[in-house]
Order: structure tokens, then C-alpha cells, then sequence
């Protein structure tokens, strides 16, 4: 059995690595928290292009036609550049939620224009607060035991507050009669589940892309920060700090890894597999940033400071998609079965409002 990334995946990263070290700077991303509507639409552009988008949509539809193992380190260049488009929501779960249950007329009008970056679908999927509501085409959410596309024009929006300032999020409300049904019943309980490990394992390798960047800003200033006339980064308390956050991350990075496997094989234990990785990757990312914060001191709290951009998307990434607790719980669930308590809600009603 391989256990490695063929030379054609990292390939790939390595030129989406390129592109969004020149297109989604630090002052790229401070610009979305500033910026009208948040997002970055020529750089969205240029990743359709370049077929990040529509890895996992059909062939027929202008996609790769690859798997979830393809995305999982494009989706961690995405975490580690701090890219403010909702490209979680759209490529990892909107592409292929559409692909498996959109009715095929429905497939040929959304999916092209997705894949090719012209336009943007969002979803309801990972929680009650939905990501850059107000510039999406299309909003993918649950209702009534059904899941069901609802068009821009037809959303009544409002504005939640966020930690990350290039995050927006909105409360969404809609008319029945303005959703399009995809699925309903069991269908749509499978592909609402399906979604959900897609979307935590997504939002994993963006907080294990998030932690290294943390990181890696952390390293470079303790080489530069001097006190008593020697390099921070020489102190041995300072070393134990990177250390451990480095051994955070390379613990979780392996697990994600193997949950984008599993949902990529069909693999019966991919559900177990993705909240495992998003445990493993909420915390890591969380506590890379309180190694990184400890290590920068006073300067790593202020806004013109640009660890507080990497940090707050790390925090709200990890709230999302449900949250380590959430995960460790679900985990426990799968190994040992449900605990035995009145009026507990099903485990599909629980993910959708974790």
C-alpha cells in the first residue's frame, strides 16, 4: 500500500502554493476584513482556472472528476494563506453535494459556472451561520428533512458578528416556495451527513494550513527579536514552545490525511475518520496559536500586527464544521454507541447544530 501523495497531487499544491503566495498576501487578506463584500473575485477566479474548484465535479461539467484526496492539500494552501473565499462551503461540499443529487438540468446550469469561478454557492450545512450569504449565487441548506438550493434574490439576510473580520456571516431565512428540493427523506439525511464529514475534513486542512503559518511567522520572528543581546529564538523555554506546536501539527496533519482517504475509498468508517480529524486539527491549530501568541508577546495582540489575521481564522474554523468537543463526542459514539440519555436528539440533527 502507498502511503504518499503521487507526484501529480504535489505538483498541484505546489502551483496553487505559487499562486496564492502572489495573489493572497497578508495585505490581501486585511484588505477583505475592510473590503465591501470580503472576498478576493480575481484570485477566486484564477483557482477556477486552474481546476481547484472543480476537482471533485464531473468531467461532463468542465471538473477534474478527482476525489477528496486530491483537495486536501489544496484545501491546506487555501488554510495557510488565509484565503477569505468561502472555498470550503463551494468546492469541497456544494460541488459534490450538486453532483450526487441535483437533478441533471439543474447540474449542467450551477456546475460550470462554479467550477470555472464565475460563480460562488455557499451552504447552511455546517451550522445555523452561513459564510458570504450575501455574495453567493446559490445558499445549499436543510429544511423540513429536506435539502434544498435557494437563490440569492430570495435569501432574507442577517449580519452576525465574527471574530475573523474577512468571516462574514449571515442568518438566512427563505420563503418555502423559493427553494429548489434536491433531496428529501433518507436521501437527503445521507447526503446532509456526507456533506458534513466533507466540510470538517475541508475545514481540517485549512486549520493544519493555518497552524503552519503561525508557525512559520512565529520561527522567523524569534530569529529576529533580540533580548539581552542574543536572538529570542536561542532561549530553550522559547524552543520547548515550537517545538511542541510543531509535534501538534504533525500529529494531526496524518489524520486528516487518512479522513480524506477514507471519504475518497468509501472507506464504512470515513464518518469516524473526519471527526477525528477535525478534533485533532481544531486543536492543534488552536494551540499553535496560543505558542505562536506566547512567543510574540505584546505584539502578537495588536491589529497591525498580521498573526491576529491567521489567529482569528483559526479560532473560527474551529468553531465551525462542529467543534473538537463536538467530534471527540461523535467519536466516542462510533467506538462505544450512543450514551443511553432521555431525549437526546439524533445524531443527524446534532451535526447539523453543532
Amino acid at each position: 500500500m502507498r502511503f504518499a501523495f503521487t507526484d501529480d497531487q504535489l505538483l498541484f499544491r505546489d502551483t496553487v502554493r505559487d499562486l496564492l503566495d502572489k495573489e493572497c498576501q497578508p495585505e490581501h487578506v486585511r484588505f477583505a476584513w475592510v473590503d465591501g463584500d470580503g472576498r478576493l473575485p480575481q484570485l477566486w477566479q484564477s483557482l477556477g482556472e486552474m481546476g481547484v474548484l472543480g476537482v471533485q465535479a464531473p468531467d461532463a461539467h468542465g471538473g477534474l472528476g478527482l476525489s477528496e484526496l486530491d483537495l486536501v492539500l489544496l484545501l491546506e494552501e487555501t488554510g495557510r494563506a488565509g484565503l477569505p473565499d468561502p472555498i470550503v462551503e463551494t468546492a469541497a461540499v456544494a460541488v459534490p453535494l450538486l453532483a450526487e443529487v441535483a437533478p441533471p438540468e439543474l447540474q449542467a446550469a450551477w456546475l460550470p459556472g462554479l467550477v470555472g469561478g464565475g460563480s460562488l454557492v455557499t451552504t447552511q450545512l455546517g451550522g445555523p451561520l452561513v459564510a458570504c450569504a450575501d455574495t453567493a449565487d446559490l445558499v445549499l441548506a436543510v429544511r423540513a428533512e429536506q435539502v434544498v438550493a435557494v437563490p440569492r434574490a430570495a435569501l432574507r439576510l442577517e449580519r452576525q458578528p465574527s471574530v475573523d473580520g474577512s468571516r462574514r456571516l449571515f442568518r438566512v431565512d427563505w420563503q418555502d416556495d423559493d427553494a429548489v428540493v434536491l433531496a428529501a427523506g433518507s436521501v437527503a439525511a445521507d447526503s446532509r451527513d456526507r456533506a458534513h464529514d466533507r466540510g470538517a475534513v475541508a475545514t481540517a486542512a485549512q486549520l493544519l494550513g493555518l497552524g503552519a503559518r503561525m508557525l512559520d511567522m512565529t520561527v522567523d520572528y524569534v530569529q529576529e527579536r533580540r533580548q539581552f543581546g542574543v536572538p529570542i529564538g536561542s532561549f530553550q523555554a522559547v524552543k520547548h514552545h515550537l517545538a511542541d506546536a510543531m509535534l501538534q501539527l504533525e500529529f494531526a496533519r496524518p489524520v486528516v490525511y487518512a479522513a480524506a482517504w477514507a471519504l475518497a475509498t468509501g472507506d464504512p468508517d470515513a464518518s469516524r475518520a473526519a471527526s477525528h480529524a477535525k478534533a485533532a486539527a481544531s486543536d492543534a491549530a488552536r494551540f499553535v496559536g496560543r505558542q505562536a501568541l506566547q512567543c510574540h508577546g505584546a505584539i502578537g495582540y495588536t491589529v497591525e500586527y498580521d498573526l491576529h489575521l491567521y489567529l482569528k481564522r483559526a479560532w473560527a474554523l474551529s468553531a465551525t464544521w462542529g467543534d473538537a468537543a463536538f467530534h471527540r463526542r461523535r467519536v466516542a459514539e462510533f467506538v462505544l454507541g450512543p450514551p443511553d440519555l432521555p431525549d437526546r436528539p439524533s445524531r443527524s440533527e446534532e451535526i447539523h447544530h453543532g
